[in-house]
């Protein structure tokens, strides 16, 4: 049996790892037969097991959970690149509050910084690459036919050269193997599937299914796709351990083909298995993330059934990761309404940059081409209210949730004050946090977010349907409560009401829900929003609210347009950061409101949903800036255009109106 890189990083036992498949002698029919298959009965498999006794704590009216859907490990091949050794294992066991190791690495190849969360997740899902799993193995084990290919000896010599030689194939349209490692695909497609029984096997290993719950896991991957260098990535989460082989960029280069294979290879099927896929970093997507567009489609009802089969299978959009913020972007055609001034949050890329317009461009990856209104949920949201009234259905039916985009293996590491980077050695020392801006890091990359999830229990199966009906939502890093009920009648009394939740969820619909249709001699929809402070931990007090605004948007004459409300709170509390850090002006610890729309027209299509958002504070920049001290002789820390303060946030899912 081949040494794979599990065994080469001393992780895993010889005992476990030689339970999983994959050899280059395997015949082309057992790959086949393999590849196709489903992980089930093994030993570190996960799968014929008896289901999950009942969670101690289950509540009809639903819990919330933090937890992080975008991960990447040593697996990856640009986290071990970037000398990053922590394994799926690692990252687990991160997220449940132990210890990792961060580069840089000692002269035996441990990493020499310590990180450990604050306060535990609840979930987490390692989302490794799927593209390269095979290729990385090959080149990091001894003896394995491939191995010595001239590509794995630049990948072992110089891992960024090598790994930016691995990915430059996802920019293409018609992706290709490297030959010598691969020998024509077959080779490296029998090595990742090793790979993947112990992506799989290490979440069965850290899911909780005794009667505590205390932690739960998903089956994932990540779907890499870089067409013309723009973003078009989604992170692909398994309800179950039944699951097949990945589907990697290099076999299905768009997204239908990834939408098809799903289909095909776990949700039509008979077996227990379900699947979503999540888009994530859009802002750098030169809008073809949510470009409108029915491949093949001959006629209006074909063009429905692909809709129906993306809004399905894509219910969420990552809003926020240590990439940036995804939410909206001002001044961008097609898009009527006053400009939004939080918009202009922790952005990627400033202006000025051209306007994709209507078009869509190339580039994004490398923060360039154009920019799109599409490259945002707000617009993304905007675009499916128009598709639903030219097609009846809206494939762009989203909601929200947030994530770090780890390459670390460090789930939920969105502490500000003693953040270490997600790029392993690109930025595992402050000078490189804070000196070097662009493509790779600097001062523009942020810790990332949170999902948020409202869900009867802490297990996959309440929490996976939480996430397939919307009643999710995502933070910029604080653990801010939120809660959003939409409904014709809800009371105007609601927010000191005792049984507040129990009465919306009867009287009305949670995020990511549809309005009933409207009953008769209702004027307008009301919406019950409620939030309170990140409590904080330890080593940091949260931060108090500053206000609640619902964000509305809607069609009017074939236009596309976005208003703003503010409903709780205040947004002149003169609240600010002093020198060191500390905060002034007063706050909220909790706000709620029963808003009711004033400008409501029964004739058009609609979504809202809630914007809550913390007094300012300081940015990772001047903490860290200001740990460092002067001695340290940071120049961008005296820069007057570095971005010292935050104002931290959370996006509910939206709640939506269909004009019928």
């Amino acid at each position: 049996m081949a040494t794979t890189i599990l065994r080469r990083l001393l992780k895993i036992s010889p005992a476990l790892s030689a339970s999983t498949p994959g050899g280059g002698s395997l015949a082309v029919s057992l790959l086949l037969a393999g590849i196709l298959a489903f992980g089930c009965g093994d030993d570190d498999g996960g799968g014929g097991t008896e289901g999950p006794a009942a969670c101690a704590d289950r509540n009809p009216l639903r819990n919330l959970y933090f937890g992080d859907l975008h991960v990447h490990s040593a697996l990856s091949f640009d986290s071990y690149a970037f000398d990053v050794r922590n394994l799926p294992d690692d990252a687990y066991a991160f997220a449940r509050g132990e210890e990792v190791r961060l580069p840089p690495l000692d002269g035996m190849g441990e990493g020499t910084q310590r990180l450990r969360l604050d306060r535990p997740l609840d979930f987490a899902a390692v989302t490794d690459h799927a593209e390269f799993l095979g290729e990385v193995d090959i080149c990091l084990s001894d003896g394995l036919p491939g191995h010595e290919a001239s590509l794995c000896e630049t990948f072992r010599d110089n891992g960024s050269l090598g790994q930016t030689l691995l990915g430059a194939s996802l920019t293409t349209e018609s992706p290709e193997r490297d030959a010598e490692i691969c020998a024509g695909g077959t080779r490296c497609l029998v090595a990742a599937r090793s790979v993947w029984d112990e992506i799989v096997a290490s979440a069965e290993r850290f899911n909780d299914e005794s009667e505590a719950c205390s932690f739960t896991t998903f089956a994932a991957y990540e779907y890499t796709a870089n067409t013309a260098a723009s973003a078009r990535h989604r992170n692909v989460i398994f309800e179950g351990a039944a699951v097949p082989f990945p589907v990697s960029y290099m076999e299905e280069p768009t997204p239908q083909g990834l939408w098809a294979a799903l289909r095909r290879d776990c949700i039509d099927l008979e077996a227990d298995c379900d699947a979503i896929a999540i888009p994530h970093n859009t802002n750098q997507s030169n809008g073809n993330t949510f470009a409108v567009e029915y491949p093949g489609a001959g006629s209006l009802g074909e063009e429905r059934e692909q809709a129906e089969m993306r809004a399905a299978i894509e219910p969420l959009v990552e809003i926020y990761q240590h990439k940036g913020d995804s939410e909206c972007s001002n001044g961008l055609d097609g898009v009527f309404g006053s400009p939004d001034e939080l918009c202009d949050f922790e952005k990627l890329r400033a202006p000025p940059f051209e306007d994709c317009g209507d078009s869509t461009g190339a580039g994004g990856v490398a923060n360039g081409g154009c920019v799109s209104r599409l490259d945002f949920v707000r617009g993304a949201l905007l675009e499916g209210l128009g598709e639903y009234e030219r097609l009846g259905v809206n494939p762009y039916r989203l909601g929200v949730i947030g994530s770090t985009d780890t390459h670390n293996g460090t789930p939920g590491a969105v502490a500000e004050d003693r953040w270490l980077g997600h790029r392993g050695s690109v930025d595992d020392e402050v000078e490189e946090r804070l000196g070097r801006g662009g493509f790779r890091a600097g001062p523009v990359f942020n810790p990332g977010g949170l999902a948020a999830v409202w869900a009867e229990e802490n297990s996959r199966p309440s929490l996976f349907a939480a996430m397939k009906r919307r009643e999710v939502y995502g933070t910029s890093g604080p653990r801010i409560v939120v809660r959003l009920f939409g409904g014709w009648g809800l009371a105007a009394e609601l927010c000191e009401a005792s049984d507040a939740v129990e009465t919306a969820y009867r009287e009305g619909v949670p995020m990511g829900a549809t309005l009933p249709e409207t009953p008769m001699g209702a004027r307008s929809p009301r919406f019950f929003v409620y939030a309170a402070k990140d409590p904080g931990s330890d080593t940091l007090a949260g931060t108090p609210l500053q206000r609640i605004q619902i964000v509305k948007g809607w069609i009017e004459d074939g236009r596309a347009r976005q208003r703003v409300f503010e409903v709780a709170g205040d947004a002149d509390n003169d609240a600010g950061v002093r020198a060191d850090c500390s905060l002034s002006g007063e706050g909220f610890d909790s706000l709620c409101a029963v808003w009711e729309d004033p400008d409501f027209s029964p004739e058009r299509n609609a979504f809202y949903y809630a914007r809550v958002v913390e007094n300012p504070s300081c940015r990772w920049t001047a903490l860290q800036c200001l740990a460092a001290g002067d001695a340290a002789g940071l120049d961008v820390c005296y820069d007057p255009d570095l971005v010292r303060v935050v104002q931290e946030r959370a996006w509910s899912s939206p709640i939506w109106y269909t004009a019928r």
